[in-house]
């Protein structure tokens, strides 16, 4: 679990947190989480029991009481939670997992797609997004949003390309879109 992009979803956590892991898939950042007690409580959740028991397979295995549900996004959560993770799914999963009524919140989402409009849905839907971290891992970005219930308006240029400030990011970024550019017949 030495993951860069673990580590930083767990940096967006904190102490006194109690965390909803939604899809968790095979547990491993409520794992990081509960060993470094990085959050008060962390729960685990998944769409399937077959999807569940690689997580909980994974909790046995480090010996840790984890406790974990299935679910599709926040329904059949029986306990109480302050933040949400949601990370590893399209902007159109997690969109449709935060319309619920149950959404806290903070949330730390990480879409695999659709980054504009994530950040403009976001905005919408009255989150503020507090930090972004663009983590590159297994040759590609992954970008991270930590948000919490707060207006905020973001420039075009903000929806479109984030508020990283990440060098690296932006020059990948502007290279992409050269090489969309090259191949638009003209």
């Amino acid at each position: 679990m030495n993951s860069e992009r673990i580590k930083a979803l767990a940096k967006e956590i904190s102490e006194k947190d109690v965390v909803l892991d939604v899809g968790c898939d095979h547990g491993y950042l409520s794992i990081y989480l509960k060993q470094n007690n990085l959050c008060k409580e962390v729960y685990a959740s998944d769409i399937s029991e077959n999807a569940l028991n690689y997580a909980r397979n994974n909790f046995k295995k480090y010996n840790l009481d984890i406790k974990n549900y299935v679910s599709d996004g926040f329904e059949n959560i029986p306990v109480s939670f302050d933040t949400a993770v949601i990370a590893g799914m399209g902007t159109s999963t997690i969109l449709k997992i935060i319309s619920h009524e149950k959404t806290p919140n903070k949330l730390v989402l990480a879409s695999n797609n659709e980054y504009y409009r994530l950040r403009k849905t976001l905005n919408k839907m009255g989150y503020k997004i507090v930090d972004e971290k663009a983590i590159y891992e297994n040759n590609h970005y992954y970008i991270i949003l930590l948000c919490i219930k707060s207006k905020q308006k973001l420039s075009w240029k903000e929806l479109k390309f984030g508020i990283s400030n990440d060098d690296e990011y932006y020059t990948y970024l502007l290279n992409k879109n050269i090489e969309i550019i090259k191949k638009v017949p003209f």
